[in-house]
């Protein structure tokens, strides 16, 4: 009896144990290093102050205060990127060689740079190339003159270039603007039109056939995307497909065809449009367990935000509804260029608000729009000029980084793939917040002031907290150790 007693209570002390060791427990940060980029300083991602942890009572209701939570796991964090375009890569040739390495170690390397982890590329022709192309010729069906040389001159060395600077390893998904025109019931790259039943299968192939040109040329393809911006008729390359549309093509076509060709690891993002019509996209597509299947997840664009109706939660609903689905800001930009006002400080702070929300909203990844353009917005075959967070004057061989860049950074340089997004709470409108765990165990807590005064606040761990000044017009990332 005393026996069994024994190994009874060996067997509930052995359980215990590994119950505890499968929860990691989360010890009590003891200091906090802020990081801060604020308008009117000098301070551009600059670490401004490096605070102790210390025992605070319950806060009063006039107190700023951010709570952080470590113990309660979110979403596992993919990546943040941008688009390496024709026109970033055009532009990036165009650089002296100095300031081409300037660049790749600003955006890719973690440590000197802001640590890019994602990227996304176009499927030929795109608004921001220097004209429309193809990588067939016309009418050929079966794809038999398909070939990437146009794109060996300047993107594929700038994409190769971009995977060395991040280390060797740069998750590159990829979305197409048009089919072939020929494919088309308006027989034209621009203006939307739709692509025809009868090439249905052509151009699921023909995503097939990209992936494996660009691999050939040492560019793993990591996902794609079904249409970029599939409910909007552009003056540029652009497709439309309803809901029921694009859910019938993945399910009867470009999911079968990718697995039948042994594609089936790829990430296929569906919708890949604004946040208004996200839950209709998702709901139609996901719905049908003989779509969803070959899906992995939704992109979301922020373009609706510019129409005056931001609809951030839109993205909470997917998350409500599909709770297994993967969330992700695939294009955004500000726009239209100037020159004149591209030091403005609201540039940044449309991605700072823009990130936080998306990502307390569910997103596990967010790709930027060009990573870089030039001193025209461009170039572009249609006039679409717009900002990037870095712009290059091709006509003195220079670089001008934008506030956005350095908002960008507080999130892509200090949360690294793998995170896990934790609770962060603000008693006070004016301070944003969001926060992840690396897989290290670091802790990043980003937190955004864009009104005009400064704020005192404290920043909560359980019981222990520390000071803060939160300056005007700010963005900072408070590093937990």
């Amino acid at each position: 009896m005393k026996k069994c007693t024994l190994l009874l209570l060996c067997a509930v002390a052995c359980h215990t144990a590994l119950a505890q060791n499968t929860k990691p427990r989360i010890s009590a940060p003891n200091r906090v290093v802020v990081v801060t980029t604020a308008d009117s300083t000098a301070f551009r991602l600059t670490p401004t102050d490096t605070l102790q942890f210390r025992p605070f009572g319950q806060p009063f209701e006039y107190e700023p205060c951010i709570f952080v939570d470590p113990s309660k796991s979110l979403q596992t964090f993919v990546g943040i990127g941008a688009a390496l375009t024709d026109a970033s890569a055009e532009t990036f040739a165009k650089l002296p060689a100095d300031k081409q390495e300037a660049f790749m170690q600003a955006y890719f390397d973690p440590n000197t740079g802001i640590g890019y982890s994602l990227a996304r590329t176009n499927i030929h022709s795109c608004d921001f190339s220097s004209g429309s192309y193809t990588y067939v010729e016309e009418g050929d069906k079966d794809l038999k003159t398909f070939s990437v040389a146009h794109d060996e001159q300047f993107r594929i060395p700038f994409i190769k270039k971009a995977i060395e600077a991040a280390g060797g390893k740069l998750p590159l998904f990829a979305s197409p603007w048009s089919p072939p025109a020929w494919m088309k019931d308006n027989n034209n790259m621009l203006q939307g039109g739709k692509l025809l039943p009868a090439f249905y299968q052509s151009w699921a192939n023909y995503f097939v056939r990209f992936i494996k040109a660009y691999e050939k040329q040492g560019i793993p393809v990591w996902g794609l995307t079904t249409q970029n911006e599939p409910m909007a008729k552009q003056t540029w390359e652009s497709c439309m497909y309803t809901a029921e549309e694009e859910r019938d093509f993945i399910k009867n076509y470009l999911g079968p065809t990718l697995h039948r060709h042994g594609l089936k690891n790829k990430k296929l993002i569906a919708w890949d449009h604004n946040r208004d019509l996200v839950y209709q996209r998702a709901a139609t597509i996901l719905s049908d367990p003989a779509a969803a299947k070959y899906v992995w997840g939704v992109g979301f664009h922020w373009y609706e935000s510019w129409t005056g109706a931001p609809t951030p939660e839109n993205l909470k609903r997917v998350m409500e509804a599909f709770p297994k689905t993967n969330l992700l800001l695939t294009e955004a930009c500000n726009y239209p260029f100037s020159w004149e006002t591209i030091d403005q400080w609201h540039w940044g702070e449309n991605y700072g608000t823009s990130m936080i929300s998306d990502f307390n909203n569910g997103a596990v990844a967010w790709t930027d729009w060009n990573i870089l353009l030039d001193e025209t917005g461009g170039p572009n075959h249609v006039k679409n000029f717009c900002f990037a967070p870095v712009h290059a004057d091709t006509r003195k061989g220079s670089l001008h980084y934008m506030n956005s860049y350095y908002y960008i950074g507080h999130f892509s340089k200090y949360i690294r793939p793998g995170a896990k997004r934790i609770i962060c709470s603000s008693n006070r409108a004016q301070l944003q917040t969001t926060g992840f765990r690396n897989p290290d165990g670091t802790i990043a807590v980003v937190v955004m002031n864009a009104g005009k005064t400064k704020v005192n606040y404290k920043v909560y761990v359980g019981g222990q907290a520390v000071e803060v000044v939160s300056l005007p017009h700010s963005i900072a990332t408070l590093l937990l150790n």
